[in-house]
């Protein structure tokens, strides 16, 4: 007789080995109350004893739930989804609820723009109750499921959190103009995030309010890497009058600063202060530690992943839209200039 691998095993199979009919495994595998301890706990353990189990697609049908979380993120390795992780294991720890996640794998940040559509059309309605999508790529989203953006794009019309992005950059600014920096740089994010937009907008307002001009070649257009704050870097330190501080909109961005400052003999910070955005770990670690904006990217992953599950739960929100604030953190990558 040919032996049953894992995946082949059937329902028929766990309740032969159980001794019992098919309908108690289905009873039990539904947690339904009309099933002795005895009895469960013995389904439970030749379930787990046998590797068993049952479809998530099947259970949705029979309930029309899968209490099952999808997470749509475009690089799972990036610091910022890994910080965001943390606040969404936390949120659904206790809970009843499992998460699925979906990453863009072979399409890079900036390629593809639309990808999470194709993942949410096998998400949506079927393997998930609820959508988080995590900085996406593009305003044209549509879902039958509850869906929160975490750090959206510029025109989303689902529920959202996001951080305080313009007040994050302007506390940047007016730190680096009272050290005494009047050519400041800014690389920015993604094109089409709110967080990029804001905090470009918080760069030219406190400029603005400084009464210092804004000056385009001072300005780069970047999309959230290391690589391209390293190439942003190189255009801005060639300037005939380069700058002599620098602001990325994100941390990854200003570790390519730092790196692309290194490679041309630069000091940070004596010759060129640097700042970042996110407050992810490797900030802290970085040589020398980065000044950075702390925008509680874990709370934002909580808020957002309590928001969803009250939706999920067919509760309102009290309010669409989650502003989480930002405070500077001061570290050693600045420095004052006569």
């Amino acid at each position: 007789m040919m032996k049953r691998t894992k995946n082949s095993l059937t329902i028929r199979d766990v309740a032969e080995a159980c001794e019992v009919s098919i309908s108690t495994v289905s009873r039990v595998l539904n947690e339904k109350a009309d099933v002795s301890s005895e009895t469960y706990e013995k389904v439970r353990r030749v379930i787990a004893e046998m590797g068993y189990t049952s479809s998530l697609a099947a259970t949705s049908m029979r309930s029309r739930r899968t209490n099952v979380i999808g997470v749509l993120v475009v690089d799972l390795g990036d610091p910022f989804s890994l910080e965001l992780f943390k606040g969404i294991g936390k949120a659904i720890y206790g809970t009843e609820y499992d998460l699925i996640v979906y990453c863009s794998g072979r399409i890079a940040a900036t390629a593809q723009s639309g990808w999470e559509r194709w993942h949410l059309s096998r998400l949506d309605g079927s393997i998930a109750d609820g959508v988080l999508v995590v900085t996406p790529t593009t305003e044209d989203l549509t879902a039958i499921s509850p869906l929160v953006a975490v750090d959206p794009h510029e025109h989303n019309i689902f529920p959202a959190v996001l951080s305080a992005n313009r007040e994050g950059a302007i506390a940047v600014m007016e730190y680096l103009i009272s050290l005494g920096h009047r050519r400041i740089g800014f690389i920015a994010g993604r094109q089409g995030l709110v967080s990029s937009n804001r905090r470009q907008q918080g760069y030219i307002d406190a400029l603005e309010q400084a009464g210092l001009p804004v000056d385009p070649a001072l300005i780069q257009p970047g999309d959230y890497t290391r690589e391209t704050g390293f190439r942003c870097t190189q255009n801005l330190l060639t300037l005939p009058d380069p700058p002599t501080a620098i602001f990325a909109a994100n941390d990854q961005s200003a570790l390519g600063v730092i790196d692309a400052a290194c490679e041309a003999g630069w000091h940070i910070p004596g010759d060129l202060s640097v700042v970042g955005f996110d407050n992810t770990p490797q900030a802290a670690r970085s040589m020398p530690g980065l000044t950075t904006v702390d925008q509680s990217v874990s709370e934002m992953g909580y808020i957002a992943t309590t928001m969803l599950i009250k939706l999920m739960q067919g509760k309102s929100l009290d309010e669409p839209v989650c502003k989480v604030p930002t405070q500077l953190v001061i570290r050693d990558s600045c420095q004052c200039i006569a």
